[in-house]
């Protein structure tokens, strides 16, 4: 991606702040003793409650006490309790694990390895999968492409996508003797492959979908501007032509993982879905996340939004370009944060509950 009419300015990356092995054994302790005190009270009241009426009923002492499961708010407690909230230490671990890969740039043994994890992530969370390749002729050489499509439930279609592949130089680079140097990708664009990667997860338990929900891996997104690719957002061109349904809008997901998140409002996402955006930003704010939800435009971006607009679809890019560490070497996975992750996810999250999306 790039800017259009904007200054790039650094910002200071904060420290990532993650919950510890030792805070995590003091949680899940003090979690399992409540359960325990809990269980066991109602076992010791169940059982005097059985003595009392086996005391004054004969007929219950002969036949034997019986009892009938809780219906109604037990069963409603049971369902809420089933759908999972947006973990960013679980988004953390997709994204490392894509770095495991190594540089992944379209076309690589590295980003087939990589689209592969994702497939069997995805089918082992309930997803039907689709793949979409096409080529692209670079200089008289064929580079494949492969977009992974990922869908769940019926009825209207929503979709939310990323790219996955990473670019070829790192032409942002401080550094001009490293700018034709491959990126690592920690944020761009790990991270909101790492997203879409936990929001199947926690999508498919103890959710009723009231939509078509497709979580799109975009391919051949990052190497514009580079001779022979020219353009940014290949994969996500080829995506939008082969489009079976009009879907009532994308929700594109970019650099979300920088640990000092700031986003902003994209020019053309307001332009185009104004509402969608700001209803995003109002999700963010219910749950306290207006540090990293900023209600006012910054940026005008060539990004992977752009295809589903100019093809009349509603698309907002939700993306910080805030990040020093964009098209260099350094962005690598210290650069990241879970936190980030959480705050971009459970907005997701709470945004489709509120629009009634998922139930």
């Amino acid at each position: 991606m790039t800017e259009q009419d904007a200054n790039i300015t650094a910002t200071q990356i904060s420290a990532r702040k993650l919950l510890t092995s030792a805070a995590r054994t003091f949680i899940e302790t003090r979690a399992h003793e409540f359960y325990f005190r809990r269980v066991s009270g109602a076992l010791a009241t169940g059982l005097l409650l059985i003595i009392l009426i086996i005391g004054t009923n004969p007929r219950a002492a002969a036949q034997g006490a019986t009892t009938t499961p809780a219906a109604g708010p037990t069963q409603t407690v049971r369902a809420q309790d089933a759908r999972e909230r947006f973990s960013g230490e679980s988004a953390f671990a997709y994204l490392a694990e894509q770095l495991r890969y190594g540089i992944r740039p379209t076309g690589s043994a590295a980003l087939t390895q990589t689209g592969d994890y994702f497939i069997r992530t995805l089918r082992g969370y309930g997803w039907k999968i689709d793949e979409q390749k096409f080529d692209i002729n670079v200089d008289g050489k064929i580079v494949v492409g492969r977009n992974i499509i990922a869908s769940l439930g019926s009825g209207p279609v929503i979709i939310l996508a990323a790219h996955y592949d990473t670019r070829l130089w790192a032409d942002n680079d401080p550094d001009v003797t490293r700018r034709r140097e491959p990126v690592m990708g920690a944020n761009d664009a790990a991270s909101g492959a790492a997203v879409l990667l936990e929001l199947a997860r926690v999508l498919g338990k103890g959710y009723t979908l009231s939509h078509e929900m497709r979580l799109v891996f975009l391919d051949a997104e990052d190497n514009g501007n580079i001779p022979g690719w020219n353009i940014f957002s290949i994969g996500t061109y080829d995506y939008v032509a082969r489009l079976d349904v009009q879907p009532e809008y994308a929700i594109i997901l970019d650099m979300i993982g920088d640990a000092d998140l700031n986003i902003h409002y994209e020019g053309r996402s307001m332009q185009a879905a104004p509402n969608l955006m700001t209803g995003i930003w109002q999700a963010a704010q219910t749950l306290g996340y207006q540090d990293a939800f900023i209600p006012a435009q910054r940026f005008t971006m060539i990004d992977d939004h752009v295809p589903f607009i100019d093809a009349g679809i509603p698309a907002v890019d939700i993306i910080d370009f805030d990040y020093p560490a964009w098209h260099t070497v350094s962005d690598t996975l210290d650069k990241v944060s879970a936190l980030s992750l959480e705050k971009v996810g459970r907005t997701l999250q709470t945004y489709l509950e509120q629009t009634a999306v998922i139930q």
